[in-house]
C-alpha cells in the first residue's frame, strides 16, 4: 500500500487501484491490442473471472511504485516504439493521477496479435 499524510489524514491507496490505472492506461496506447497473463495461475484466474488488473504487477517500496506490465502487441507495429511508448504513457498517467512517484515501469511484450480489420 501506498501512504501519504496530509494535514486533513491519511491517503492510502492500494496496488489493485494502481494496476487499475495502469492496465487501462495500457490498453488506450497505440498498438496494444490486450494485456497478457504473468504466469500459468493467472491465465487460469483470468479465464474464471474477468480482471480489469489483468496483465499488470505493482509492488511498492520506501512510497516509489514499479509497475510491471505484460502485453500483447499488434502485428506490423514497431515494438521497441510501442512499449516505450507504454511505459511513457503508464508513467505519466499514473503519476498524474496519485501525485506519486514512479520509480520504473517495465514492459513485457508476450506476445503479437493481428487486430481485426472490421
Amino acid at each position: 500500500m501506498t501512504d501519504e499524510s496530509t494535514f486533513l489524514g491519511r491517503i492510502i491507496v492500494s496496488p489493485k487501484a494502481i494496476a487499475t490505472i495502469a492496465s487501462q492506461s495500457a490498453l488506450q496506447s497505440y498498438g496494444v491490442v490486450g494485456m497478457a497473463s504473468k504466469n500459468i495461475v493467472d491465465g487460469i484466474t483470468q479465464a474464471l473471472v474477468r480482471d480489469p488488473r489483468h496483465g499488470v504487477q505493482v509492488s511498492t517500496a520506501d512510497d516509489q511504485i514499479t509497475i510491471d506490465l505484460y502485453i500483447i502487441i499488434e502485428y506490423q507495429t514497431r515494438i521497441s516504439s510501442v512499449a516505450a511508448s507504454v511505459a511513457n504513457i503508464v508513467h505519466y498517467q499514473v503519476e498524474r493521477s496519485l501525485g506519486m512517484p514512479v520509480k520504473a515501469v517495465n514492459v513485457h511484450v508476450q506476445g503479437l496479435r493481428i487486430s481485426s480489420r472490421e
